[in-house]
């Protein structure tokens, strides 16, 4: 053994060292490889647009105890990334008419127990033909899980009211559940629109420039 690593210029403790922990190597191999296989069922039920954030935020409200620079270092193992999205084009028009609804939430955007408070908002796609697709998206505050989301050619009430329909749908009910959204008419509306629950509300924050 001594003239092995003489030959191969490296020092035997080294060896030693490498041969006493395969096991502990072996070990967290076999850990990585389902954790890789986990995060890449929640990336592709996301339809491949879950980053980081939320796909720990997924694997922890599953039970999977790890923290986001693990997941980082999976997912960059196996070449998965979320959807970048840039967000240039204003996406929120005032409406003078619309009644502005109560601040509910004020500037605390935490939540100690999920479905409780969420946060609504309006991202543009730009295509390359110069137009825009629009994604509706609403948020849990206390798990950072995406629960509903919509995606049109559009940014029409419908938009809105889509995304939280389907949040409701993954939550079972919304019930006295409170979403903070962005100044747009389309947000305004939502909880009063399609029949959905009357148990959401809404409230207005300053339009971002």
């Amino acid at each position: 053994m001594k003239r092995l690593c003489t030959i191969l210029g490296i020092a035997r403790s080294s060896f030693y060292y490498w041969r006493r922990t395969a096991a502990d190597r072996a070990a967290r191999q076999a850990a990585d490889a389902g954790l890789a296989a986990r995060t890449r069922a929640v990336h592709r039920e996301s339809d491949g647009t879950y980053g980081v954030p939320r796909i720990t935020a997924e694997l922890r409200e599953d039970g999977e105890r790890v923290n986001h620079k693990r997941v980082a270092r999976v997912m960059r193992s196996i070449n998965l990334a979320g959807l970048r999205l840039r967000r240039k084009h204003r996406t929120t028009t005032p409406d003078p008419a619309a009644a502005k609804a109560p601040n509910l939430i004020g500037r605390d955007f935490t939540a100690r127990e999920t479905n409780t408070k969420y946060v609504g908002e309006i991202t543009s796609l730009p295509l390359e033909n110069g137009k825009f697709l629009y994604l509706a998206t609403v948020i849990d505050l206390a798990s950072r899980r995406l629960t509903g989301w919509a995606i049109a050619d559009h940014m029409r009430t419908d938009l809105v009211v889509d995304a939280l329909a389907t949040a409701e749908r993954t939550r079972g009910s919304l019930a006295g559940a409170v979403l903070h959204t962005d100044h747009g008419a389309a947000a305004l509306t939502l909880p009063y629109s399609n029949g959905l629950t009357e148990d959401v509300n809404t409230r207005t924050k300053r339009i971002a420039r």
